[in-house]
């Protein structure tokens, strides 16, 4: 599809001039992460799949608490920053491509995508989903952290058209579509939700649903 292999050239485009500054663009997210952790409330010796891991901050943050973790990414100037900043034994990083993961059915604990949804169309977005499930041993634990809305008025709106200034199209898409409906039809049953970022974010945690 056209609008599939523009949002590939546009992520490689964006991405390979991005990488040596993206820690700083994206440094108010990261007081989130460890709460990412902390709500997602994963067992002990869990193998955790973080996808889209840029330049692995989510993976770190579930590193660093002793759980073993695999960061795929489709730019590899993201993930050489991440291989750059790694002091963890317990990560390993991989060129992937979410659509199509490299892994065999059921063979992680946990997959998580964090603020990387919103930066995909529909199509892609839905594949990424139903790979996470794939992937993920059922019932299992799937996160999802990414761009919410406030539910008053005036923080709805403020924070939308601020978003929106910098995050583009598929941000717009993304804000606008009925995410529980697509998890639902990807396989994914909500457990919890947590906003973040005053309402601009929220972590959601969710099981496979076993047919």
């Amino acid at each position: 599809m056209d609008e599939e292999k523009e949002y590939y050239s546009l992520v490689k485009r964006v991405f390979d001039i991005l990488a040596p500054y993206y820690d700083i663009l994206v440094s108010p997210l990261s007081r989130l992460r460890d709460r990412v952790v902390d709500f997602a409330d994963v067992q002990n010796g869990s193998i955790i799949l973080d996808v889209a891991t840029g330049t692995g901050s989510q993976a770190f943050a579930f590193a660093k608490r002793g759980y073993h973790v695999i960061g795929i990414d489709l730019t590899e100037a993201m993930l050489k920053v991440a291989d750059r900043k790694n002091k963890y034994g317990n990560v390993d990083f991989l060129a992937a491509d979410a659509t199509n993961l490299p892994f065999r059915n059921h063979s992680v604990d946990v997959s998580c995508v964090s603020f990387a949804l919103h930066d995909m169309p529909l199509t892609i977005r839905e594949k990424v989903l139903k790979e996470m499930v794939r992937i993920t041993k059922p019932p299992g634990k799937i996160v999802i952290v990414d761009y919410a809305l406030p539910r008053n008025k005036i923080g709805r709106f403020v924070i939308y058209n601020l978003v929106k200034l910098y995050e583009g199209k598929y941000y717009i898409e993304f804000i606008q579509s009925d995410l529980e409906g697509l998890l639902k039809r990807s396989g994914i049953e909500i457990i919890e939700a947590l906003p973040g970022l005053l309402g601009a974010g929220r972590i959601i945690k969710c099981k496979c649903q076993i047919s």
